[in-house]
């Protein structure tokens, strides 16, 4: 294998490759969720959406892709317009908020496994890829016996990171809102704090029995486990082990998106844009293009604690394995590529119905957000927990 100054050339590559498609994809959600949150919202209240921005075509026709040009018009629009920034604020922690809470949205999915372990030199064999000049020829050559996993970084302690980085969010609603020197900001500050810290602590701890039960923090490992079959035909998947800790986690990935019925730190009847309210132009685009990315994350974390992440049922590294003994044989390639299409669209579901649930549900009291974290969701997830440890004591998984 190549190397230049002790490091290892196809290592590199590889990083390279993934963390741009990991960036490329969580931007992808990021421009749908956008997207979404006008037009499916305008279904669900029995109106048009966005529909008025197109590109000219030849022949008088018009590109609009169903108001997805409005969004990218707006994105541009918020590049190039003039950056206002209020005088009677902390110019370093007011410019440096934004980028805080896009960066921590961006480098947690570093941990998340996307597919399986990929193998280039058998990969790029399939017939479908042949037709790509001289890559497979390049591939057999040079990376013949290497093999990585679709994921970033293979950490024996990626839950403990996920929940390390996700909490430096909270950090940039905090520095934003208090060098804004603006009452709403500040109010809008302290709603995102105390609701963040609050439903953290009953999310890490909804958790718990299923980690007991996987036995790791590992992500890659927890999925591999959630490969398994119960008496030869059903997954798994955490959602089967645990329901109950997937309805405490699933309450508790809203409030921690700062989607309704739990988005006060931004409630814009009340505060205006909350925490955000005096950033304008490229800075409040990077407020909202992280909170889009957020629940694209949320939804990750969410597809590969319960939902089996990247697995199929039945699909083996091989192809098929049916629980009536026939298998279905498949190529390298056709598993990585039905594997990464299933993680796809578990993600792709979860961003959908935590857009469907805030065009559906009002917004509570805050006192009834603090009620719910602290009196209900905190108790119940111990509960679920030490249940959980004494049915796996008694009868084991």
């Amino acid at each position: 294998m190549p190397m230049i100054l002790g490091i290892n050339i196809a290592e590199m590559i590889v990083a390279l490759i993934l963390i741009i498609g990991a960036f490329a994809l969580l931007m992808l959600f990021g421009t749908l969720i956008s997207w979404s949150e006008r037009k499916q919202s305008a279904l669900m209240q029995d109106r048009i959406g966005a529909n008025r921005c197109y590109i000219p075509l030849p022949g008088g026709r018009k590109l609009i892709l169903g108001g997805l040009i409005n969004n990218l018009a707006d994105a541009a629009k918020m590049v190039f317009k003039e950056n206002y920034q209020p005088k009677a604020t902390d110019k370093l922690l007011y410019n440096l908020a934004p980028y805080i809470a896009v960066t921590t949205a961006l480098v947690a999915i570093a941990v998340v496994p996307m597919a399986g372990i990929l193998k280039p030199a058998e990969f790029f064999q399939a017939w479908y890829l042949k037709w790509i000049p001289l890559i497979p020829e390049y591939f057999t050559k040079y990376f013949a016996d290497f093999s990585f996993p679709v994921q970033i970084a293979d950490l024996n302690f990626g839950l403990l990171y996920v929940f390390a980085v996700g909490g430096m969010g909270i950090f940039a609603a905090m520095l934003a809102g208090w060098s804004s020197n603006n009452k709403f900001s500040t109010l809008g500050a302290l709603r995102a704090g105390a609701q963040m810290i609050s439903y953290e602590i009953a999310m890490s701890i909804s958790l718990l029995g299923l980690i007991f039960i996987y036995q790791t923090l590992d992500l890659r490992a927890i999925v591999e486990w959630q490969e398994g079959l119960w008496l030869g035909f059903i997954p798994q998947w955490g959602v089967l082990l645990q329901p109950f800790a997937f309805i405490l986690f699933f309450i508790t990935v809203l409030a921690e998106a700062k989607r309704l019925p739990f988005d006060f730190p931004e409630a814009e009847s009340e505060l205006i844009s909350g925490y955000f309210t005096e950033y304008s132009a490229f800075k409040m685009l990077l407020f909202m293009l992280s909170e889009f990315i957020e629940v694209a994350f949320l939804s990750t974390l969410i597809t590969t604690l319960f939902f089996g992440g990247y697995s199929v049922p039945f699909l083996m590294a091989d192809g098929f394995h049916f629980p009536w003994g026939s298998i279905w044989q498949l190529s390298h390639a056709t598993v990585i590529i039905l594997q990464l299409i299933s993680f796809t669209a578990k993600v792709f579901f979860f961003c959908w119905l935590l857009q469907l649930i805030r065009w559906t549900v009002p917004r509570i009291r805050y006192d009834q957000l603090m009620n719910l974290s602290w009196k209900k969701l905190l108790p119940l997830s111990i509960a679920n927990f030490v249940m959980t440890v004494i049915i796996v004591a008694v009868g084991g998984f």
